[in-house]
């Protein structure tokens, strides 16, 4: 079982050697949604499930039963369940989920699955650049149609029943992070770029700036040159030094709405830092009402 990272040869192996296994893309572009659609149809692994992260991995923000606020909000438990049931994935499979952007966008169906109680979900290390390199066929839809959001064809799997269990992984909301902030029990880190979180520039949400006191590691400083995460004992020791002395086990991560959070987190349990918890909501519902503080610099 692959519970972080799996490299494109782990999972040719793993494919070959006929064993439940879904793979899942999970390309995405934030400024250009359609982008990730074109992207797959253009070249995904054999059998790869579509995950858009607005049709599939998203809530609507009017969603009555929507589990966290912000820019991207987390559906309900009970919803993905159902997603993952008609995607034909079943809870004897392994997930094997992948991008092309360093893994902002499939970590966030990395961190899902962990959340329904699957612990059995890897991200391809390095992605679909990582796959190809090694050798790795793709294929390309028939007929470069737009990838259905209620419709898996491409998959050639039925749909099944995906049972829901435990969460595996922490969702603190917001009324959690402000009644602890300021305190030794709470350790913020933020994963947007350097100028987002200083509050220099501000592209996405009404507020710049940054919840006060928290940490920031872009989340593109987990990777190496070739786009994979760093050797586990030199993620260890960046956050270590970020943490300096701080226990990791009080580590919440967020972002902007709660994506790009993820590879943070991941990094830090590839360093054997443990699971840490995601504030899904992030800056996006933070900064959303006045009164919650907000700093700069």
């Amino acid at each position: 079982m692959y519970t972080t990272l799996i490299s494109a040869q782990q999972l040719q192996t793993l494919l070959k050697g006929g064993q439940p296994c879904m793979v899942f893309d999970c390309s995405f572009e934030l400024m250009q949604p359609g982008a990730g659609d074109q992207q797959y149809q253009q070249a995904h692994i054999p059998g790869a499930v579509r995950a858009d992260l607005d049709r599939h991995l998203s809530a609507a923000k009017s969603a009555p039963d929507a589990a966290s606020g912000g820019r991207h909000p987390l559906p309900s438990r009970e919803t993905f369940a159902a997603w993952l049931g008609s995607v034909g994935f079943s809870n004897a499979m392994q997930a094997v989920v992948y991008d092309r952007q360093g893994a902002n966008y499939c970590g966030r169906l990395w961190w899902m699955l962990k959340w329904a109680g699957h612990e059995a979900v890897a991200v391809l290390d390095g992605g679909l650049q990582a796959w190809q390199a090694n050798g790795g066929e793709t294929q390309s839809s028939p007929d470069g149609s737009p990838v259905s959001a209620d419709s898996q064809h491409n998959t050639g799997i039925s749909a099944s029943n995906y049972t829901l269990a435990p969460a595996k992984t922490a969702l603190i909301a917001t009324e959690t992070i402000a009644n602890q902030l300021g305190r030794p029990t709470l350790n913020l880190i933020d994963a947007r770029g350097a100028p987002r979180f200083r509050g220099e520039v501000e592209p996405l949400d009404p507020v710049a700036g940054h919840i006060p006191g928290a940490l920031n590691r872009p989340f593109n400083l987990n990777l190496d040159a070739e786009g994979k995460f760093k050797p586990a004992p030199v993620l260890r020791a960046e956050f270590e030094a970020l943490l300096a002395g701080r226990d990791p086990a009080t580590v919440v991560h967020h972002c902007g709405s709660g994506v790009s959070a993820v590879p943070n987190l991941i990094a830090m349990e590839v360093a054997g830092l443990g699971r840490s918890a995601l504030y899904a909501g992030s800056w996006s519902e933070w900064c959303s009402d006045p009164k919650r503080p907000a700093a700069q610099g």
